[in-house]
């Protein structure tokens, strides 16, 4: 009998002992970084934990919230939800957040994840509520700030942050895509048609303008070489004119100085002569007198002498 008490009494404080020994060594806690760990003693809240090695006083300190600090995703499941134009859309999105109240993480709201996931959903429907199909898609810039911001108002009690909420996917009915497709093929045949129209216009234009500035051209061409042309005539009438006027003054001045008149009856003859010398080829056709000695009589007759 003295032996099985013996027995039972060294179960029994080995036993408390070993637990003893096993709250000494979890009151002893080293918190990594980007973690907090919420502590209570007694049942009631009294600290957060940082990074570090911390003592914990056994059987009186518990840690109760392990808070992960690092941003998270989480993933927003697919909901129904009607566009102002009564079309029923298909959208899920995906919350950017982290925690930054650990205390309020732990004690604000039981699961703030859910809670988050949750008030994405009602805002995303609240929002496209107000929006046409068309503009649903978009406005997605418009959703996800209003998202992020009814987030952010819950979340300062709930000691999280929402840093981004994007909307994954927008999904309308089957019958309705078709009927988009279809609107934007008919949109897309169009802007082809009407493009085509615009370069055919624009290429009839650039045409006629050519042809104008051609025949612009041309006419331009044909009257200042008309004006060329007369210039030309005027300048040669001119010049002979004045080469002749002064041929008329040479000679003039010859016959009036003494011995002129001689000379020139002699320069004459010497081309009567000449002219003479030229019918044995035939090349020039002559008018001759009646007696080739009677030149001076033939001269007189025709007043070349009188008349220079």
């Amino acid at each position: 009998m003295t032996n099985l008490f013996d027995v039972f009494n060294l179960v029994f404080w080995g036993g408390c002992f070993l637990i003893i020994v096993v709250k000494f060594i979890q009151s002893i806690r080293i918190v990594p970084t980007q973690s907090a760990y919420v502590v209570e003693r007694l049942g009631r809240y009294h600290a957060t934990l940082g990074p570090g090695f911390h003592a914990l006083i056994p059987f009186v300190d518990r840690v109760t919230f392990i808070q992960d600090l690092k941003e998270r995703t989480i993933d927003v499941p697919p909901q129904d939800c009607f566009t102002k134009d009564e079309v029923r859309v298909e959208v899920d999105g995906v919350i950017y957040m982290s925690v930054v109240d650990p205390t309020k993480a732990s004690y604000g709201v039981t699961e703030f994840d859910f809670a988050a996931i949750e008030l994405a959903q009602t805002t995303t429907r609240s929002v496209i509520g107000t929006l046409d199909l068309d503009k649903s898609f978009e406005e997605r810039d418009l959703i996800s700030s209003k998202v992020v911001q009814v987030l952010n108002q819950a979340g300062e009690s709930w000691g999280i942050r929402v840093h981004r909420y994007e909307i994954k996917n927008i999904a309308p009915p089957e019958s309705v895509q078709a009927s988009m497709e279809k609107q934007v093929t008919a949109e897309r045949d169009r802007r082809a048609i009407l493009a085509t129209s615009e370069g055919d216009k624009q290429s009839r234009i650039n045409k006629s303008e050519g042809l104008k500035m051609e025949m612009i051209n041309i006419s331009e061409g044909e009257m200042q070489k008309r004006i060329n042309e007369a210039q030309g005539r005027a300048e040669e009438i001119l010049l002979v004119a004045k080469a002749t006027a002064e041929s008329i003054e040479k000679i003039g001045g010859v016959l009036t100085s003494p011995g002129g008149e001689a000379a020139f009856e002699l320069k004459l003859k010497e081309k009567y002569l000449g002219s003479m010398s030229q019918l044995a080829d035939g090349a020039v056709d002559i008018v001759l007198p009646g007696s080739l000695n009677q030149y001076d009589s033939w001269v007189e007759n025709l007043g070349l002498t009188n008349n220079y």
